[in-house]
């Protein structure tokens, strides 16, 4: 094995918002000894306009962070390196271009660098690198399993235009077409349409559409009316209600889906992200269908997160 300084390996897990880097110290067994965290910049889709620099920022500036943390200098060298990133889907040239990208910034051989996509080291962090499914539902949702045996299978992350059932955006969205229905007659009036208009800013349908379409509304847009939803379900409305069990039959859905495909009759469960954590009763509602649908799975809380799968990315590579 290489000296010290050079078993130093890096997980990052870059987000849209921040990226955090957490450092370690690779031992000769593979296992792995946290040193510190460092939290940069966050990353755009690397395709878009300005994504390939913003995601080098993140990186080099939650390493710049860790480092210094941990006491290093800014020019210690990193052995190996997983990362866990926004929008990176398997196999695609997008893949390519973050491992070449992330290669170059953090002077590491192609071989030294592991990028996948962000549900993907969750998914390993989950489970510490053994059997199970991961769902995560916060702005968008996606589900991943594996069979801890090198077999995967994924649903749904599709982008919030094709595929947003069991979402915050979705639950946000279905409940605005169900306000407009409400205003135009279609639908008996509930405390519905006036608790969202409110929280949108809008008096009428008219501002309703023009506001769905304005620039960088999109999913997040939808999303903030998730948690007004969410207040309406627990306030006896029959139309959040069925959104919300929409929402929690859908993520069942994709769990049962998984564990058919990896043959995974009595599978354990993660349900993690923001709309799962936040929306008790998507929450519950989502506990009740999977027991229904899949009496023998098991749910249980993460074993580690994103950080903690893209590190065990990393000592693997780095043991290559």
């Amino acid at each position: 094995m290489p000296d010290t300084e050079h078993r130093l390996i890096a997980g990052f897990d870059a987000g849209q918002t921040h990226t955090t880097c957490r450092l370690a110290t690779l031992q000769p067994d593979g296992s792995w000894q946290v040193l510190s965290e460092g939290q940069g910049t966050g990353v755009s889709h690397l395709a878009a306009e300005g994504g390939a620099p913003r995601f080098e920022a993140a990186l080099g500036s939650s390493l710049r962070w860790a480092l210094d943390a941990a006491g290093l200098p800014a020019n210690a060298t990193l052995y190996a390196t997983g990362i866990g990133a926004s929008g990176i889907e398997s196999g695609s040239t997008v893949q390519e271009q973050g491992t070449h990208l992330a290669s170059a910034c953090l002077g590491l051989a192609q071989q030294r660098v592991v990028v996948v996509g962000d549900e993907c080291t969750a998914l390993a962090g989950a489970f510490n690198g053994g059997a199970g499914i991961l769902v995560i539902s916060g702005t968008g949702c996606i589900a991943l399993g594996s069979d801890g045996q090198g077999h995967s299978h994924r649903c749904g992350g599709w982008g919030w235009l094709l595929d947003g059932a069991g979402s915050a955006m979705d639950i946000g969205r279905d409940g605005l077409a169900l306000s407009v229905q409400m205003a135009d007659g279609r639908l008996p009036e509930t405390a519905l349409r006036q608790e969202l208009w409110q929280a949108l800013g809008a008096s009428s349908a008219q501002a309703v559409k023009a506001a769905v379409v304005a620039p960088h509304f999109a999913a997040a847009g939808f999303a903030r009316l998730a948690p007004v939803m969410h207040q309406l379900a627990l306030g006896g409305d029959p139309h959040a209600q069925a959104v919300i069990q929409r929402s929690a039959e859908a993520l069942a859905a994709m769990v049962h889906t998984i564990a058919e495909r990896l043959k995974l009759p009595e599978p354990a469960v993660c349900g993690v992200g923001g709309a799962l954590h936040h929306l008790s009763v998507l929450r519950q509602g989502f506990s009740r269908e999977l027991k229904r649908r899949l009496p023998q799975a098991e749910l249980q809380p993460p074993g580690g997160d994103a950080c903690s799968g893209a590190l065990r990315l990393a000592a693997q590579a780095a043991l290559r």
